[in-house]
């Protein structure tokens, strides 16, 4: 398991969007999934990654209420999620067109967010291979010239 622990310099920052210290629960959730990685976004809010790219990380548009996890989700599985709880899960107009869920974390258990993790590593370890065999095959191109 590759854990890359960059937040410390950034313990209890973020913009709008909640504290650090709100990220910790997912953070220690996510971090016991393969391969997971903690890190820092450029405007400083805590994301976990899967080879280089995105799992969950906190909300920071400023459509979405603070203290608001992103998670990767499957459009169809996000409406029923949505129209089973939407006091826990919902999705604004700018996070309508992706494959994403917004989760309030105060009102999500610990069960609910291993399955969002765990659902939202399956999704991106396919993206993240694709990723990785595009960088390969790039790489074996350019020894080839």
């Amino acid at each position: 398991m590759v854990i890359a622990d960059t937040l410390s310099s950034h313990e209890g920052t973020t913009d709008r969007a909640g504290t650090a210290d709100g990220f910790e629960r997912v953070r220690a959730v996510g971090l016991g999934l393969p391969d997971v990685e903690a890190a820092i976004k450029y405007d400083g809010s805590p994301v976990l990654k899967l080879g280089g790219c995105f799992l969950a990380g906190l909300a920071t548009h400023p459509s979405a209420e603070p203290d608001t996890l992103v998670v990767r989700c499957g459009l169809e599985e996000r409406e029923w999620l949505i129209k089973d709880a939407p006091e826990t899960y919902y999705v604004t107009n700018y996070y309508r067109s992706y494959p994403l869920l917004l989760v309030r974390l105060p009102r999500v258990d610990q069960e609910a967010l291993r399955d969002l993790l765990s659902v939202s590593w399956h999704l991106t370890s396919c993206k993240a291979s694709r990723k990785s065999r595009r960088s390969q095959s790039s790489g074996l191109q350019s020894t080839q010239a």
